[in-house]
């Protein structure tokens, strides 16, 4: 081994695929979390209490927030719905009052609920595909953290889009949408991006916030998502589907979450490739 300290890019020999289940530990756990949290469920006959106190209710943080009169806002928020619509959105809102609890830790606990089989795998798909080469960049911990702050902004995004909102939001899809977010900043600077290039691609340079915008394989990732994500909350209801089934502005609000807070969470400094921080072991 060389004592020298020249940096070098890494050996493309080296570089090359990985096998396709080699995923980091900390992802392989938050799926198994995921699978274990639904598989529960779907043992327990009636679990919607505890369900409600996990999944996030944006009316609740109102309610904290403006207790006063927040039955009757509910009410006049309701107002055009079917009758059938207006007594059950009723009738959660005197849970919340009923309950008295913020449950501030729904922030988080909200993602790892979900509300199908097709759901948990289609997510555990999505941060196979998005979380794994972030968690090989950051570390366990970090991932961990960031993933957890993603959730939050998520949830964040979908309290100020409704927050007389009473139906419980589950899922990742905001925490994963934060991945999504992040990878732009570091997943098309190698050639292919993200799903065509090298395993290596958690090594890619990471650009600064300023120099993303000036990439434009990322600005046309970032650009076909966001549009995607705006068409189903513009078309869903003319189109006969409930905006509460996909809460399309938590995943907004992930995305923009893990693409502005990518760079206090990468260890490597934006501008700088792999061969700048990794050592030659020659």
């Amino acid at each position: 081994m060389s004592n020298h300290s020249e940096w070098r890019q890494p050996n493309p020999q080296r570089s090359g695929r990985e096998p396709i289940f080699n995923v980091p530990a900390v992802v392989a756990a938050l799926i198994g979390v995921f699978l274990l949290v639904h598989g529960f469920r779907e043992l327990v006959t009636d679990d919607f209490i505890w369900l409600y106190q996990l999944a996030f209710v944006p009316a609740r943080v109102t309610w904290w927030l403006q207790p006063a009169d927040f039955m009757q806002r509910l009410l006049a928020s309701v107002q055009g719905a079917p009758p059938d619509a207006v007594s059950g959105q009723l009738a959660l809102g005197r849970l919340i009052v009923a309950s008295g609890s913020l449950a501030p830790w729904s922030l988080v606990t909200h993602a790892f609920l979900h509300g199908s089989w097709t759901h948990v795998i289609l997510n555990s798909v999505w941060l196979l595909a998005f979380g794994a080469p972030l968690a090989s960049r950051f570390g366990a911990v970090r991932f961990t953290l960031f993933f957890f702050i993603c959730a939050v902004g998520g949830a964040v995004a979908h309290y100020l889009s409704g927050p007389m909102e009473v139906i419980p939001m589950i899922g990742a899809s905001g925490a994963i949408s934060g991945c999504m977010g992040a990878a732009v900043r570091f997943a098309f600077n190698v050639r292919g991006g993200l799903f065509g290039g090298p395993a290596s691609v958690h090594l890619a340079r990471a650009d600064s916030l300023a120099d993303t915008f000036r990439n434009r394989r990322a600005m046309m990732f970032a650009g076909a998502w966001f549009i995607t994500n705006i068409l189903f909350g513009v078309l869903a209801r003319p189109l006969g589907v409930s905006e509460s089934i996909v809460a399309w502005q938590a995943h907004i609000g992930g995305f923009l979450t893990g693409l502005l807070l990518f760079g206090f969470f990468d260890p490597h400094p934006a501008g700088s490739s792999a061969s700048e921080w990794m050592r030659d072991t020659d």
